[in-house]
């Protein structure tokens, strides 16, 4: 028997009137969604929460009677949060807070139907596993379901495409993402980096290296007990004997 449809109940905060239409606007042509009410202040966006307990929610930042991280935090469970505001500053504080993802006005239609599209697959997921529409506890970690990157670089703020993102390099106390057009050099350590990457994505295959693992094109033994690893744009890595085995249970993963 085939699932039943998914029907995303959604929620849109902001104090804006032509932003509230132009979501509306956006998911009105959409058959699994349904708008179930508009706020225009923080206060109201608590209440309406509570009360229609909402699959989805689009929410503003700066907001009167309470941010919309001010928002967040008061929930002791969360729908799926997708930020939108003409802010760039709140980016880092959304997705600490575990937004889902960040839309930046003025958005594109293009970007909007991407974001709404990871939206179906996570909440279908949830569906299978008995929990939509049920209360959504915060990540254990601060690392949100998001293909973006925030990070500081040449004293500007950076948003980088995951999807984009070949590999890392620890260069002292820096690190070096090399994406598929250009890189950036950001003062942070891998650790913090790593924390905030999708586990089944992005594997260390050495100290100082984290590749993509959509990236891997060849691993061939070295001399000794390192393996080289050849990405699909001819860089070749090193990879130490004790990422091996969490190389290898990723590559198990994803041939299975």
């Amino acid at each position: 028997m085939e699932p039943a449809p998914l029907t995303i109940r959604t929620l849109i905060v902001d104090d804006e009137p032509p932003a509230r239409i132009r979501l509306r606007s956006l998911l009105e042509d959409d058959p699994d969604v349904q708008i179930v009410g508009e706020c225009d202040d923080g206060a109201k966006a608590i209440g309406a929460i509570h009360r229609l307990k909402p699959d989805l929610i689009f929410l503003d930042i700066e907001m009167p009677e309470g941010s919309g991280l001010e928002v967040l935090g008061s929930l002791q469970w969360r729908p799926v949060t997708i930020f939108v505001t003409a802010h760039r500053d709140y980016a880092v504080s959304a997705f600490e807070a575990c937004a889902f993802d960040y839309l930046l006005k003025p958005f594109t239609r293009a970007r909007f139907a991407s974001v709404l599209a990871r939206v179906k697959l996570e909440l279908a997921r949830g569906s299978r596993d008995g929990m939509i529409g049920t209360a959504t506890p915060a990540r254990d970690s601060g690392r949100a379901a998001s293909d973006l990157l925030i990070v500081r670089s040449g004293g500007r703020l950076v948003f980088v495409r995951c999807s984009e993102l070949r590999w890392i390099e620890a260069e002292r106390d820096y690190v070096r993402l090399h994406l598929r057009r250009g890189a950036h050099f950001v003062r942070e350590t891998m650790a913090s980096i790593q924390d905030r990457l999708d586990a089944s994505l992005f594997v260390r295959i050495h100290r100082s290296t984290i590749v993509n693992i959509h990236e891997v094109c060849e691993v061939t033994p070295m001399m000794g007990s390192d393996c080289g690893v050849l990405l699909r744009d001819g860089t070749e890595l090193k990879m130490s004997r004790r990422y091996r085995a969490a190389l290898d249970r990723m590559l198990d993963r994803n041939s299975a």
